[in-house]
């Protein structure tokens, strides 16, 4: 029978916020991969995992998390990740690797499934949403996402400010992400297009750390890079004006 690699969706870091769903792929996986950077430390899914299946059950593989400059050493983390979980894969019947949020939005779910499916052919690979931090910091915040009509915009600031401004400039609700070293850039932005006011960012969502503020209070204090910020839509003419 083919091996079953199976990403799941551990949410943005509190772990009541893990669906029944993923809490059970977690607990009927042989085992649990979770991604760590090369300095070692513990990150969220790690944290978050450790609440549902016991420690001899998870095993740590290093991915290179965030790194865009070096793509040569970004492909061999890659690569040598991919084969510490083909050999899972060749060893066990179930692998579930555990991903902050969601699977299929910016996750490392993704290249690790396509160098999968080239090094153990066959391979099954399925995914189990999970609560983002968008989700997650619209319902701290009381900010609602979308209304109507309105279209949602989905940014990673690592793609460049440019970008985050020409959504700022449409008519719908957009949400950055990975914006903490980019802070400044960021409420610049939202000054410019005229969106500060109601924007709200947050970040350690769910932890002890946990930050939520309005964007309006911005500065050059550094950020977390894993900060999110919702920029809601423009709203005028009262309940269900855009419909």
């Amino acid at each position: 029978m083919s091996s079953r690699l199976v990403g799941v969706g551990v949410g943005p870091g509190d772990p009541e916020l893990v669906t029944v769903k993923g809490v059970n792929a977690l607990r009927e996986a042989d085992v649990v991969v979770v991604p760590v950077m090369d300095s070692g430390e513990r990150g969220r899914a790690e944290a978050t995992v450790l609440h549902y299946v016991p420690e001899e059950k998870v095993v740590r593989v290093v991915f290179a998390l965030n790194e865009r400059s070096d793509r040569g050493r970004r492909e061999a983390a890659w690569d040598a990740a991919g084969e510490r979980v083909a050999e899972l894969l060749r060893r066990h019947a179930s692998v579930a690797f555990a991903t902050i949020g969601d699977p299929n939005v910016y996750s490392t779910f993704t290249y690790l499934a396509q160098t999968i499916a080239e090094l153990v052919p066959g391979t099954v690979v399925s995914t189990v949403p999970g609560i983002t931090a968008m989700q997650d910091l619209a319902a701290r915040s009381g900010a609602v996402l979308t209304e109507g009509t309105e279209p949602l915009t989905l940014v990673p600031v690592t793609a460049g400010t440019a970008v985050l401004k020409d959504a700022l400039a449409g008519p719908g609700t957009v949400v950055a992400y990975k914006f903490g070293r980019q802070a400044n850039e960021v409420a610049e932005a939202l000054r410019e297009t005229g969106r500060l006011a109601d924007a709200v960012w947050g970040s350690a969502l769910g932890l002890p750390e946990e930050s939520v503020r309005p964007a309006a209070e911005l500065d050059e204090t550094p950020l977390p890079y894993l900060s999110t910020l919702i920029a809601p839509a423009r709203r005028e003419g009262g309940r269900g004006g855009k419909l």
